[in-house]
């Protein structure tokens, strides 16, 4: 193979002749291997490039591999720069995958005991990593970072690179790494809902100051994100949603802001928005300081809602915090798939979804098909029926905690960097970019 100044690092500076070895072409049927070109001088800073080619079809799968020495146990950061043209699905044709092997090259296991799938007490097998790819616009280059942890039993990685199922397309990687990092630190937040049906009172206002006790009560154990119920200034009022409707921001968001910063808290909570002549379903989200760090209108809407005036909204804004990514959804959003995978593709972390009543059993699909925690606040009666819960489900759509009764909170602690792996697929959420079918055409 011809020399190459591909930067590879692992631990320390490698020598110019260690660049030229390791790297081969793989494929697992010859007739739809790429062409494999390794360029001197092209790749992100003109160091160097490894090149893969299509011709006509969609058959083409293949890569570039190497395998490296790894320490079981450590952390490490994979880094490449890409370069794609223009295909048809690039997420689902461009990405990287990593497998932890033991000194033979044979798949290792895991240290801890399976938590779904397997007999108790089993332990499953590490299966391949998927380091973070990000699309970019076509012929432009773009860095592509993760960290990943290796198995204790891991004793080597391979690294491999890919271009699949794209015609007449091409890829250039470069500047590939994989450097022994510290472990990054925890990312801790304390998640909590509000099992609350606001009954008192017959006009809006009288609604969100029902709450207040409750959210000091989450302050108190220390809650980072609190969320509250449904278009909870219409409830119990027997008025239309229309009379209930108020401006986002307004009188309803300014209190729970107070309250958000007299707390040093976030809280999510449901509201009916008038904007102009148009009324929304709406969830909006209060920071510490006391503003509206934003809102989401409900994408689809029930019979009764639109029967009411209601008009749907049409995107999935995902918003920072201090402590990770948060989206929203509403009640009904939760029967389809789309609007949690739309929230999840866009980063969220966590969604906070005021919901007036769901099964439960779509709750923890939605949690654990998109490995994201979902936190929800229902009116319904737990206690009365097997509908929905006003809890907190984690990625594998297990419930972490529950309100039950009404008046009451749950809260759960969890841990925003630390991976779920599922057995027999690992870390699913690294999976689901380049995975996950393409959109559908309507």
């Amino acid at each position: 193979m011809k020399s190459f100044t591909v930067l590879l690092c692992l631990f320390a500076t490698v020598s110019h002749a260690a660049l030229a070895e390791g790297w081969s072409l793989w494929s697992p049927r010859e007739e739809a291997k790429p062409e494999g070109v390794v360029s001197e001088t092209g790749g992100h800073g003109g160091k160097g490039a490894l090149i893969l080619e299509t011709g006509e079809g969609e058959q083409w799968i293949g890569c570039w591999t190497r395998t490296l020495p790894v320490e079981g146990g450590k952390h490490y950061q994979f880094s490449a720069w890409k370069k794609a043209s223009a295909m048809p699905t690039a997420r689902r044709s461009v990405y990287a995958r990593i497998l932890w092997q033991d000194e033979n090259g044979k798949n290792v296991t895991w240290e801890e005991p399976a938590k779904q799938g397997y007999a108790k007490g089993s332990v499953p097998r590490a299966e391949p990593e998927y380091p973070k790819v990000t699309d970019g616009e076509a012929n432009e280059w773009v860095h592509c970072e993760s960290t990943l942890r290796a198995p204790v039993k891991a004793r080597q990685a391979k690294i491999e690179l890919y271009l699949q199922w794209a015609p007449n397309a091409r890829v250039e990687w470069s500047d590939v790494a994989l450097a022994a990092v510290p472990p990054p630190a925890p990312r801790k937040v304390r998640l909590a809902t509000i099992h609350l049906q606001p009954k008192e009172g017959k006009n809006p206002a009288d609604k969100p100051p029902q709450y207040a006790p409750l959210i000091a009560e989450a302050a108190q154990q220390k809650a980072d994100l609190v969320v509250l119920g449904e278009t909870l200034t219409y409830y119990g009022t027997g008025k239309t949603m229309a009379e209930c409707a108020e401006s986002v921001p307004g009188p309803s968001t300014e209190y729970f802001g107070r309250l958000a910063k007299e707390h040093g808290l976030y809280i999510v909570a449901g509201l009916v928005e008038r904007e102009g002549k148009t009324l929304y379903n709406t969830a909006a989200l209060l920071g510490p300081d006391g503003a509206l760090v934003g809102k989401y209108r409900k994408v689809t809407l029930p019979r009764g809602e639109i029967e009411h005036g209601i008009t749907p909204g049409h995107d999935y804004p995902v918003f920072d915090t201090r402590f990770g990514k948060v989206g929203m959804m509403v009640c009904y959003d939760g029967f389809f798939p789309e609007v949690a995978r739309a929230l999840t593709i866009h980063g969220a972390e966590v969604i906070a979804w005021p919901v007036w009543g769901c099964n439960p059993m779509l709750a923890a699909a939605r949690a654990c098909e998109n490995h994201v925690y979902i936190v929800s606040s229902t009116y319904t009666d737990s206690s009365k029926s097997q509908w929905m819960i006003s809890g907190i489900f984690d990625h594998y759509g297990d419930v972490l905690a529950k309100a039950d009764v009404f008046g009451t909170l749950a809260i759960a602690e969890v841990d925003l960097n630390e991976p779920a792996h599922w057995n027999s697929l690992g870390d699913f959420k690294a999976q689901i970019q380049s995975h996950r079918p393409p959109a559908l055409k309507e």
